[in-house]
């Protein structure tokens, strides 16, 4: 469906993993009220939609249906996967949304956490800008020692995480294919704000 002619559009979709048991939360974190009839899922569909991302799937996995239905509310577009291995751990997820975006035509995708909300259009932006100037295999933005969300991933990287050990997962293949070139520097502190306890979410709804 990408198809123009003979040509084959490059494409970069975004993959949001939001499959996982909150336990520290106690509650899914997809479905967490963030302001403005925002949850933080609607509030990362709807920033990569702004910075021009056509495709974005999400992997659901523990309390699949009431997140799907949190979201449905919204009205924005996404494409849902469901990860029944969830619970084996992150990278099952990551995995999972690898296989749906993967197609002739995707040169690289979009990765983030559902527990990183506030990631700004800008930085988004800046993810890509800096990877069509550099075509690095890892793009991320970067603050001081910090790394944030969303990762871009170039498909050479792919087959590497296909096959990653699971008890090191993706940051062992991303960090193995990082460089200098990919490093984003941004100002954005939602890009590196990872909301996992209710403490932590509470101080967040203060700061917004």
């Amino acid at each position: 469906m990408f198809e123009i002619g003979s040509t084959i559009a490059r494409v970069i979709p975004a993959v949001v993993l939001a499959a996982g048991l909150s336990s520290r939360m106690g509650r899914p974190k997809a479905a967490l009220p963030l302001g403005d009839d925002e949850t933080f899922l609607t509030r990362i569909v709807r920033t990569f939609t702004d910075a021009g991302v056509d495709d974005v799937v999400v992997v659901v996995g523990h309390e699949a249906d009431a997140v799907r239905a949190a979201f449905d509310r919204s009205g924005l577009a996404a494409r849902f996967v469901h990860n029944a291995a969830f619970s084996s751990g992150q990278l099952s997820s990551l995995l999972a949304g690898l296989r749906a975006i993967d197609r002739p035509g995707v040169e690289a995708m979009l990765l983030t956490l559902v527990d990183v909300p506030l990631v700004q259009e800008s930085t988004i932006r800046a993810v890509l800008d800096r990877y069509r100037h550099t075509h690095a295999p890892i793009v991320r933005p970067t603050n001081g020692s910090r790394h944030g969300h969303p990762v871009l991933i170039d498909r050479s990287v792919f087959d590497a995480l296909s096959h990653a050990d699971p008890d090191a997962g993706a940051k062992a293949i991303v960090r193995a294919h990082a460089s200098s070139a990919g490093e984003v520097v941004v100002e954005d502190e939602g890009a590196f704000t990872d909301v996992d306890t209710p403490e932590e979410y509470a101080r967040l709804k203060s700061e917004i």
